[in-house]
C-alpha cells in the first residue's frame, strides 16, 4: 500500500494497537515482519500509520500474536478497511489536522462523555457562542479562518442531531453556564439551546452547582469517546498545540473513574434542567 504523508489520528491508532499486540506477544518488529513476509521497515510504517494494512494482514498478525479477543480483531479490521470520506475532509488543508481528527473520532464513537468547567461543550454551542470563543485570541484569526472554525464546529453537531444519534452525556459546571462568552441575549439563547437538547432521549445533561461542598475536581475537564470495543476508547484533553488524544488503557481507566466521580456529585438530569431554566430567568 502507498505511504501516507500525514496519517489521521484513526490511522495512527490502528498502528498503535497493532504494536501493543506485538509487544504483548513478545515479538520484535523484525520477527513480526518475518511472520507475514514483510520487512521491519514496512512493519514500522504500519505501526506508525504511515502505511496502510490489509484485512488479511491484520488477521494474520493477530493470529501470530495469539490475540484471542475476537471483537478487538474485528474492530481493527474495520479500521483497516474503512474508506469513509466524511464531511470533515472538505476542511483538509484549511484547518489544523486535529480539527479533522476530532470530527472523525466523533463520527466513529459509540458514545460520548464530556466534562466542562469554563465553556459550554462544543456539541452544544450555538453559532454566536462558538464565534465568540474562537474570536477571543491574540493574535486574532483571519476572518476566513475564524468562519471556517465556526462552520466546522456547527457541522460537528451532526453526531447528536443525526437520525441515528450518538448517546451523549455532558456534565457542566455552573461557571460555564454563567460566564457570558457573548452578550446577555446570546447567553440566554445558549442556555435555551442546552435545555432544548437535554430533552432528547439520547442526551443527558448534569450540572455541578457552585454551592457543592468539597468539590475539588475542577481540573478534570475531558472529552471521552467510547470505541466499538473498550480497548479502542479515546480520551481527549486540551493541550497548548491542540487536542491531545490519549489511548493507554491505564489512563483510559482513570478517566472513566474520574467521569463517574464527577457524575456522582452532579445534579440529576431533571434538577439540572430546572437549574438551567432558573439561570435563563435571571438574565
Amino acid at each position: 500500500m502507498p505511504r501516507r504523508r500525514q496519517p489521521t489520528a484513526r490511522q495512527e491508532r490502528l498502528g498503535i494497537e497493532l504494536r501493543k499486540l506485538r509487544e504483548a506477544a513478545g515479538f520484535k518488529a523484525l520477527e513480526a515482519a518475518a511472520l507475514v513476509g514483510s520487512s521491519s521497515a514496512q512493519m514500522s510504517q504500519i505501526e506508525s500509520g504511515i502505511a496502510g494494512v490489509s484485512e488479511e494482514r491484520v488477521r494474520s498478525l493477530a493470529a501470530h500474536y495469539s490475540c484471542a479477543d475476537d471483537k478487538l480483531v474485528e474492530a481493527l479490521v474495520a479500521m483497516a478497511t474503512d474508506r469513509t470520506h466524511g464531511w470533515w475532509e472538505k476542511y483538509r488543508g484549511l484547518l489544523p489536522t486535529r480539527f479533522l481528527d476530532l470530527a472523525e473520532l466523533e463520527h466513529h464513537c459509540a458514545y460520548r462523555l464530556d466534562v466542562e468547567f469554563l465553556h459550554v461543550p462544543g456539541l452544544f454551542q450555538t453559532e454566536d457562542y462558538a464565534r465568540a470563543v474562537s474570536s477571543y485570541r491574540f493574535p486574532a484569526l483571519p476572518t476566513n479562518e475564524l468562519e471556517l472554525r465556526v462552520r466546522h464546529r456547527m457541522e460537528r453537531k451532526v453526531v447528536i442531531e443525526d437520525p441515528a444519534p450518538t448517546p451523549y452525556e455532558a456534565v457542566i459546571h455552573e461557571a460555564a453556564l454563567r460566564i457570558r462568552v457573548g452578550d446577555r441575549a446570546a447567553t440566554r439563547t445558549q442556555l435555551d439551546r442546552i435545555l432544548e437538547l437535554s430533552e432528547a432521549d439520547h442526551i443527558t445533561v448534569r450540572v455541578i452547582p457552585f454551592d457543592l461542598d468539597g468539590f475539588a475536581g475542577a481540573s478534570n475537564a475531558m472529552m471521552y469517546a467510547g470505541g466499538s470495543v473498550p480497548k479502542l476508547d479515546t480520551a481527549v484533553r486540551d493541550a497548548p498545540h491542540g487536542a491531545g488524544f490519549i489511548d493507554s488503557e491505564p489512563q483510559l481507566g482513570a478517566f472513566r473513574t474520574l467521569f463517574r466521580m464527577v457524575e456522582a456529585v452532579s445534579l440529576e438530569p431533571a434538577r439540572s434542567r430546572d437549574f438551567i431554566h432558573q439561570l435563563t430567568k435571571e438574565l
